[in-house]
C-alpha cells in the first residue's frame, strides 16, 4: 500500500510541474503577445522618425521611395497596412471562437496590400485586390455558415449552450507552429 500510494504522489508532483511549466509558457507567451499589441501605437508612428527625402539610409539597406517621393510617406503607408495585418495575425491565432476562419479575408486582404506596396513597380496600390479575395471568400463564408448552421441545428435539438457549442467545435492545436500547420 506504501509502495501504491508513493508512486501516486511522484505522479502527482511530476503532474504538478508540467501545470506549472504550461501555465509559466503561457504566461510568458501572453506576456509577450501584449507586449507587441501595446507597442503597436509605437510601431505605427516609426514613420516620424523616418526623413522627409526620396531615399533613406538604415544599417538596414536604403530604402528608395520612387512611388510617393518621400521616405516619410512611404513608411506611413507602409505602417498603415502592416499594423492592422499584425493585429489581424495575433487575433486569428488567439481567437478561440467557432468564427475565427472569417479573420483570414482581411488578413489576406492586408498581405495583398503589404506585398503591393513592398513592390515598388505597382502603380495602383488597393485596387484590384478584390479580385484575388474572391477565391478566399468563396471557401470561407460558405463553411463559415455551414459550422453556423449546424451549431444552431444542434442547439435546437440539445440542450446545450452557445458556449458548450462553441467549445465543442473548437479546433485547439498545442503549439504555434501546430495552429500554423492545421491551414497547410
Amino acid at each position: 500500500m506504501d509502495k501504491l500510494q508513493h508512486k501516486l504522489t511522484q505522479e502527482n508532483l511530476k503532474s504538478q510541474q508540467t501545470d506549472k511549466r504550461s501555465y509559466n509558457r503561457r504566461v510568458i507567451i501572453g506576456s509577450i503577445v501584449a507586449t507587441v499589441i501595446a507597442g503597436t501605437p509605437f510601431l505605427f508612428y516609426i514613420y516620424e522618425y523616418v526623413p522627409d527625402t526620396p531615399t533613406w539610409e538604415t544599417f538596414f539597406g536604403t530604402y528608395k521611395s520612387n512611388l510617393y517621393q518621400s521616405a516619410n510617406v512611404g513608411i506611413w503607408v507602409l505602417m498603415m497596412k502592416f499594423v492592422p495585418l499584425l493585429l489581424s495575425l495575433i487575433w486569428f491565432f488567439t481567437c478561440r471562437h467557432w468564427w475565427y476562419h472569417a479573420l483570414l479575408v482581411p488578413i489576406i486582404m492586408f498581405s495583398f496590400q503589404f506585398l503591393s506596396l513592398l513592390n515598388q513597380e505597382t502603380p495602383f496600390i488597393d485596387e484590384f485586390h478584390i479580385i484575388y479575395l474572391l477565391p478566399v471568400m468563396a471557401v470561407i463564408f460558405p463553411s463559415i455558415y455551414l459550422i453556423r448552421a449546424k451549431m444552431f441545428n444542434q442547439i435546437n435539438d440539445a440542450d446545450k449552450t452557445m458556449e458548450e457549442l462553441e467549445e465543442e467545435f473548437m479546433i485547439k492545436p498545442k503549439t504555434f507552429w501546430g495552429k500554423v500547420k492545421q491551414y497547410f
